[in-house]
This record gives structure tokens, sequence and C-alpha cells, in this order.
């Protein structure tokens, strides 16, 4: 293991060798494994790899998925709001612009002060915050779609 997370680290060796391996088992027989087999290592030590790529957390500088974002305007592309967390102040207007293909709305969950029209592709919607608070919505169209307002005094 240690040998993976070193070529990992250095971007050499395990992963070099993975273009020129092939995934083809090696012949059941009681003779010796061919030569070649050798190279099996590396494509085993890649595919574990890819189980892992998740694990490091976002790149140096970059926010978490879910950390707050202070800003006042919202993107809804990929079927999700992004950021999916936005800080703003009382008094702020927040503005979220459609930038996919299908209708989607921007619907404040627990029967919340906002509720847009579906929007189509280019169509915004603005909401003034006008209390501090949490202010989850969703979209009704796409109900997995989900994000948060949190509105600071």
């Amino acid at each position: 293991m240690v040998f993976l997370l070193v070529s990992i680290a250095t971007g050499a060796g395990v992963l070099a060798g993975c273009a020129t391996t092939s995934n083809t088992a090696p012949p059941a027989s009681d003779t010796a494994p061919p030569a070649d087999t050798a190279n099996a290592q590396p494509v085993q030590a890649a595919t574990g790899m890819a189980g892992m790529a998740g694990m490091a957390g976002p790149a140096p500088g970059a926010a978490a998925p879910d950390a707050p974002v202070a800003t006042d305007t919202v993107a809804i592309q990929n079927f999700a709001y992004s950021p999916a967390v936005v800080t703003v102040k009382v008094g702020t207007t927040v503005t979220w612009t459609n930038r996919d293909q299908d209708p989607h709305t921007v619907t404040a969950m627990s029967d919340g002060p906002f509720h847009s029209a579906p929007m189509n592709t280019g169509d915004t919607y603005r909401y003034t915050f006008t209390k501090a608070g949490r202010f989850d919505y969703l979209c009704t169209v796409h109900p997995f779609m989900t994000a948060t307002v949190v509105v600071t005094p």
C-alpha cells in the first residue's frame, strides 16, 4: 500500500503501466504464469485508486461542495443549484438563472416565502431576503435538486 501512495503522489510508476497492461486473466494451468502477468499489479492498483478518488477531498483552495459561498447569484445547471449553499445579508436580492435545457423552479421548503414559476432555459428568478434565517429550497419539477440560502443580519 505504501508503494501505491508514493506512486500516486509522484504521478509515476503505477499509472504509467496501465496504458499498456491487458485486463485479461492469465490462462489457468499448473505451470508458471506467463512473463507479462507481472504487469497485472498496476492494473489492480489503478482499479483500487478509482474507488479512492473521492476520499482525498476538494483540491487545495477549492470550497467544499456544501460550504457556504458569499454570492447573490445561483446558476441552475446539470440538474443542480450552484453554489448549493449561499450566504447573504438581510436585504440582498438573490438571482437564480436556469442554464439547463429543462425547466426548473426555485421553491422554498416548509411553506417558505418564495416560489418561482417554472423557468425555461435562460430565465431568471429574483427574491429579496428581508429577514435572517436558513432557507432550504428545491425544484418542484425535480425534487432531488435542493440547496440553501443562509441570510445573516
